[in-house]
């Protein structure tokens, strides 16, 4: 590990856990390989030491061809950040050959246990409105801003869960094993879905509509979301609407003070009077 005196003791943590044989999708029980971590202080250092590939709202970054990881020290749920990176490492330890981002940064979502967090009103809310991305698309999301990037990870995790929902002979099990014998990614996908690339993009996208729909968004909570908005909107519009009256209403308002002549009695005694002094 690598840390500077500040980081020294959450590098030390964070060792201790990594250094545990888990069970990762697909694969058996297996501790991480070797590799080195290095603890960065915030988002400034971690672009130093990638000089500038890593995005600014980054938490983490593996390079698998030297197994090394980076991880933010400033950003909470440090462990999970870990667990994410290690499946980068875990994953390119076992297969051969390319793979999409889409599945690579899928599986590490899920690897790392981050599907049920990701699942919010957003991705609800994105399916229901019929924003389901291709496999090319979500790519590009997931090199996009912090928002796009949010979302797009959601969408791949839920595209690599799909396919370990197959059933035995299939799922993630048939598909990293046909790649660890040197099967292409593509040729690999129709070994473990009975579908080709296409087709199990299709199929993907329709589970994701059937599962994902306006209702869904609403019972997940997107129903106090819309009442809020709306309620907000209701405000606006009768202050925007009594604006005139109101107006109308403070025309010579307040009424100017009397004018009084020395002599007239205002029929009131003053707040603060005293005797007058002899």
């Amino acid at each position: 590990m690598v840390a500077g005196p500040a980081q020294h003791a959450i590098a030390v943590a964070l060792a201790e856990r990594a250094d545990r044989s888990r069970a990762w999708p697909g694969l058996d029980r297996r501790p991480p390989p070797p590799f080195q971590l290095v603890i960065v202080g915030d988002s400034a250092e971690l672009a130093r030491y990638t000089r500038g590939r890593a995005p600014g709202w980054g938490a983490g970054l593996a390079f698998p061809g030297v197994r090394t990881i980076l991880v933010r020290a400033d950003l909470p749920d440090l462990e999970r950040t870990l667990q994410h990176e290690l499946a980068h490492l875990v994953l390119r330890a076992e297969v051969r050959g390319g793979l999409p981002l889409w599945f690579e940064e899928g599986y590490a979502s899920l690897a790392a246990g981050e599907l049920g967090r990701l699942e919010g009103l957003e991705i609800n809310l994105a399916v229901a409105t019929g924003k389901v991305p291709s496999f090319q698309g979500l790519d590009g999301m997931l090199r996009g801003s912090s928002r796009s990037a949010d979302l797009g990870y959601a969408l791949a995790a839920s595209a690599v869960a799909e396919i370990a929902r197959h059933p035995v002979p299939g799922g993630l099990h048939r598909l990293l094993d046909r790649m660890h014998a040197g099967a292409g990614f593509t040729d690999a996908l129709q070994d473990a879905t009975g579908r080709s690339l296409d087709q199990f993009e299709e199929h993907w996208q329709r589970t994701l509509r059937r599962r994902y729909n306006l209702l869904t968004w609403l019972v997940a909570g997107g129903i106090w979301a819309l009442i809020g908005a709306s309620l907000g909107i209701l405000v606006w519009l009768r202050r925007r609407s009594e604006r005139p009256r109101r107006a109308a209403l403070d025309l010579g308002w307040p009424p100017p003070p009397p004018q009084l002549s020395p002599d007239q009695d205002t029929g009131t005694d003053p707040v603060d009077r005293r005797p007058d002094m002899q």
